[in-house]
């Protein structure tokens, strides 16, 4: 009984762990998002900035992000059923649908630039990288996590509890993009 719960220690330790950092991400996530709902709904002008921006884009960028919430899903199921190449597989479905996110998150950054909207052109561009931006920066976090795993189940290393943690991880990023997206896509 004492072997057992000594050795799961190490996933208690990192889930309550990721616990503790998705508490503070909801913090930092929650007070950009009020500040932003706040700032549009104090001064006008908001609809037309956000006209500017592709909800088709942004709906297959939801869509990706999804669909890697859900590889990375079966990357767990296929650990639990003891299928080293199931884990693999799906860990670099997930790492792939990550980097297809951040490259059209890269294409609209280029195409608002391109056209003059850059983060000092008013409140609402201000917000817009501001909030895309911190968002992208932990899809590149959950990538990085998710290649160390995906390394580590590469070289047969028992990777049960670190696909739950990263897993946890990548759905948080997940949900940040799904309050994002209509308030950013979707609002005007």
């Amino acid at each position: 009984m004492r072997m057992a719960l000594a050795s799961d220690q190490p996933a208690r330790r990192g889930k309550i762990a990721v616990w503790w950092l998705i508490a503070s991400e909801v913090m930092i996530f929650g007070g950009a998002v009020g500040s932003y709902i706040l700032a549009r709904a104090a001064g006008p002008g908001w609809t037309g900035e956000a006209a500017h921006l592709s909800a088709v884009l942004a709906t297959i960028n939801t869509f990706v992000l999804l669909t890697s919430s859900m590889t990375m899903a079966m990357a767990f199921a296929a650990y639990q059923t003891a299928d080293q190449r199931g884990v693999r597989k799906f860990l670099l479905l997930t790492i792939l649908l990550g980097l297809a996110f951040l490259g059209i998150k890269a294409y609209e950054y280029v195409s608002h630039i391109g056209e003059g909207l850059v983060p000092w052109s008013g409140a609402f561009w201000s917000f817009y990288y501001l909030l895309t931006g911190l968002h992208a920066l932990h899809v590149v976090a959950g990538l990085i996590v998710n290649e160390i795993v995906w390394l580590a189940a590469g070289k047969g290393l028992s990777t049960g509890y670190r696909i739950e943690i990263a897993g946890l991880y990548w759905h948080f990023v997940d949900i940040v993009w799904i309050f994002l997206f209509p308030l950013l896509y979707l609002s005007y």
